[in-house]
């Protein structure tokens, strides 16, 4: 299944997702991407190619890691902390008949 786009006087084809995906182990295999750190075990987004692991959306992820928590990891949830503020009670009914 092929799609034609018109832009600006080019035409340009799609054929799909599997010529993409021959694609993938092209990038992965050329040097640009840098193998996972051990904070990256455990993602959904590692490809295994070649015998070695490497991240599917960013080219370094020791970068993502090296100020805290990588914002792609699937594994790992950011902490919320949730603190009580402790309302004056008189201060919130007038608050609240002043909306009405």
């Amino acid at each position: 299944m092929e799609e034609f786009f018109l832009i600006q006087e080019k035409v340009y084809i799609f054929s799909g997702v599997a010529n993409m995906q021959t694609n993938d182990v092209a990038k992965f295999g050329d040097g640009s991407f840098l193998p996972v750190i051990d904070q990256c075990e455990g993602c959904e987004r590692i490809v295994e190619t070649e015998g070695a692991k490497y991240c599917n959306t960013y080219l370094n992820p020791a970068a993502k890691w090296r100020i805290g928590l990588c914002n792609f990891a699937t594994h790992a949830k950011p902490e919320v902390n949730l603190v009580k503020i402790r309302v004056n009670p008189l201060k919130a009914a007038k608050r609240a008949s002043r909306r009405k």
